[in-house]
């Protein structure tokens, strides 16, 4: 999951409650982290925060060396549950390879080389770069983009954004629009906020729908539901059941009850079709608050299961029977992820699963689609802005922003493209959108054309490859850690403080410490400053540690505090989801409105997509593995051992009726470009689709591939087009048209 995007000013937010929880001793007991003193022996509670799942961890130490890592069984959330990735923590807190101190950039391709420079000296290049080019050339002519990580760390979440504000950027953008987008456009239409997201009720509901998510590889997204294999038996113990419609027999497809292969692209007349039926068999019962139930007929009333099938694959009776199925169980639940998401009507797709929910009374009950009530409710505290869409556009295309930021899948155009409001200078967040946004190739070409650029991350990569100073924080084991987004979407009411496991090293920083350091010189290079009283608040802010802040907002919450949370390492129990609505509604008098008219006016161009045959040729998707994190962690020996695992996978028949064979090297084009890889043939793949995994591709001078020497594939985004987007601005990621042949 990528929620940069949303996070807001948490210190400023929390500025009169840090003030307050100062003269509590009991409010800050406990805040110094206790890292592992040297020589130890012994066990420490830990957390995994590479993922959404957040598992909990027990550490084993051997004379201050780790031993072992496993999931801790105390942990009211993950009770246990531990995947490969979390073994890999340890993994990148050793690795040589990662960046411990400032560096710069000497030349540019195959000749630039390295250099470490001191902080000053770092802190000063970046402020004096990023200054220049915004004095020169106006305030947007400096871009910002925010990686999936930035939302993993504590210190990032709080004074990130914080830091940003100095620079006053229209030309912000984030990992959000990679795949997440669709779920906050709708949760804003229709719950007024765009993290007011339900998850569904898994540990009690009876029947999981599942569309386009593969929860057994990612342990849930938008979603924190670790141990999902686990809740799977229990759910099947009590006599439920699981359904998954997928285009691939992933794993969690090839776990469930029923899997239904569905035409990449099409689920949303899948999805509107289910709801066609709900109103023509007399199956919804919403409640009281929901609103626009008649337009909705309406506007579905044309999408038949019959043309359904034409367009999907999907049988018109398996689309009957699972609605029935679904509208007469007493808790039943749907869901939709990255699948649905990535595709050209994300939007609508993700407003059908929740009008699938509210039509048939799943919304807001025991084993349906709730929502989590966190110790500290970034969302009901404000700390989250709401979102708003369409303020303003981007320059090249036009296209509206979300909550703040344009589409990722337009941030390439607005770099090599000449003209007032042009992106001259970059900086990044823990971020390698090269390898994860829309045809990277162009992007990649585009930054070597910046005036300036600078990173904070850990790596080099074909990202920060083109960075003139990078920046790197400490890893994820050296300082402390709360879930602020997380909790948002837990399946269960849970808070977990974790001290750093490892002490700093000298000479190193925290990100926090980080955009401090760098905010403050930055701003005095600005032309125009902030109000010398603003600017005093505003750097009293980024002195208050990220500890202390989420010590004032446990404290206000009052659900739970910091000392009972060091108190308690392995996490407090706070319960199962409860009912909260109309109250915890954000919408004008608290309602309902199921017909949106910016996402039901999309209907129109779904129509018109679908008027005749269904689309031929073969068609692109992603997959995702449960070693990999996105664009990263393949730098780890231990998860990239063994079989390969970037292949392309491809129908036994797709590759008969072209001539291929298993094993051999193809190449693969659509309208941006075209990569060689090895072929796999697979009964898991429907007929007519081919995937190649994302994040992989790394390539690049000063890039080093993997101690093996192993090129760890080629990148889909090589492959995927940025003129697909979503009408909410995410990108089309699936779903995309290739052509595969002999090399």
């Amino acid at each position: 999951m990528d929620l940069p995007g949303p996070l807001q000013s948490l210190a400023a937010s929390a500025e009169p409650l840090v003030l307050r929880a100062r003269r509590s001793a009991e409010t800050l007991a406990g805040l110094d982290s206790d890292p592992v003193p040297a020589g130890y022996t012994g066990t420490r509670l830990g957390v995994c925060n590479l993922c959404e799942a957040i598992c909990g961890l027990e550490f084993t130490f051997e004379n201050g060396n780790v031993k072992s890592v496993r999931g801790n069984a105390e942990d009211p959330l993950s009770r246990g549950h531990i995947c490969p990735k979390g073994v890999a923590l340890v993994d990148v807190y050793n690795d040589p390879d990662r960046l411990r101190r400032p560096v710069r950039r000497v030349g540019s391709g195959a000749h630039a080389r390295w250099v470490e420079i001191s902080w000053d000296e770092a802190f000063d290049r970046v402020a004096e770069g990023l200054a220049g080019v915004s004095n020169t050339h106006g305030r947007n002519s400096v871009g910002v983009y925010l990686g999936n990580p930035s939302v993993h760390s504590l210190g990032a979440a709080t004074h990130g954004i914080e830091m940003l504000r100095v620079l006053r950027s229209r030309n912000r953008f984030s990992a959000t629009s990679v795949d997440q987008l669709p779920h906050q456009f709708v949760a804003w239409q229709l719950y007024g906020h765009q993290l007011l997201i339900p998850v569904p009720d898994i540990d009690r509901t009876n029947y999981l729908l599942v569309f386009g998510a593969n929860p057994m590889a990612s342990n849930g997204s938008l979603w924190t539901v670790p141990d999902f294999p686990g809740r799977l038996r229990e759910l099947r113990q009590r006599g439920g059941k699981m359904v998954v419609f997928d285009p691939r027999r992933t794993e969690t497809a090839k776990a469930a009850t029923e899997h239904h292969f569905v035409r990449p692209g099409t689920d949303a007349l899948v999805l509107l079709a289910m709801l066609n039926v709900l109103f023509t068999e007399g199956l919804t019962r919403p409640a009281r608050y929901v609103r626009g139930i008649k337009r909705v007929q309406t506007l579905v009333a044309d999408f038949t299961p019959e043309f359904a099938e034409r367009m999907s694959g999907v049988r018109a009776d398996v689309i009957r029977q699972v609605t029935r199925e679904f509208a007469e169980s007493d808790a039943a639940v749907a869901y939709g992820r990255i699948g649905v998401s990535t595709q050209s009507f994300g939007s609508l797709c993700q407003w059908a699963i929740q009008c699938l929910n509210i039509l048939t009374g799943n919304l807001d009950r025991p084993g349906g689609a709730m929502f989590p009530e966190p110790a500290i409710d970034v969302v009901k505290r404000g700390l989250l802005g709401r979102g708003h869409f369409g303020k303003y556009t981007s320059r090249v295309r036009k296209l509206p922003e979300f909550a703040g930021e344009l589409p990722v899948a337009a941030m390439a155009e607005e770099i090599d493209t000449p003209g007032d409001g042009q992106i001259r200078a970059l900086f990044t967040v823990s971020g390698n959108p090269v390898s994860s946004t829309p045809d990277g190739r162009r992007l990649d070409d585009a930054l070597s054309q910046l005036d300036f650029m600078a990173s904070v991350d850990i790596y080099i990569n074909e990202t920060t490859r083109h960075a003139d100073v990078i920046l790197p924080p400490t890893t994820a084991l050296e300082r402390d850690q709360y879930d602020l987004a997380f909790h948002v979407f837990g399946t269960r009411n849970t808070a977990r403080f974790t001290p750093a496991m490892f002490g700093k090293e000298p000479g190193t920083m925290h990100d926090w410490e980080i955009f401090r350091d760098l905010g403050v010189r930055l701003e005095k290079r600005m032309a125009t400053r902030m109000p010398l009283k603003q600017r005093l608040i505003w750097e009293a802010r980024l002195r208050i540690s990220p500890s202390v802040l989420i010590a004032a907002l446990l404290a206000a919450g009052r659900r739970t505090s910091m000392r009972a949370l060091r108190d308690t390492p392995q996490g407090v129990d706070l319960g199962p989801l409860q009912p909260t609505l109309p109250k915890r509604l954000m919408t004008k008098g608290q309602t309902i409105t199921l017909a949106q008219p910016l996402i039901t006016d999309d209907l129109t161009r779904l129509r018109e997509t679908f008027a005749e045959a269904a689309p031929d040729g073969l068609m692109l998707i992603g997959r995702r593995h449960q070693r990999d994190c996105n664009s990263w962690l393949h730098n780890t020996d231990r998860l990239t051992r063994g079989q390969a695992r970037h292949r392309l996978l491809m129908n036994p028949g797709d590759l008969a009726a072209r001539g291929l064979s298993d094993g051999q090297q193809v190449q693969v084009s659509s309208r941006v470009g075209s990569v060689v890889i090895e072929v796999s043939a697979t009964d898991d793949m429907m007929p007519g689709v081919v995937s190649l995994p994302h994040g992989y591709g790394h390539q690049g001078e000063g890039i080093r591939l993997s101690r093996a020497g192993k090129l760890p594939g080629v990148s889909i985004n090589d492959l995927t087009d940025p003129a697909r987007v979503d009408l909410s601005g995410n990108a089309a990621l699936s779903a995309v048209p290739v052509q595969v042949v002999a090399v």
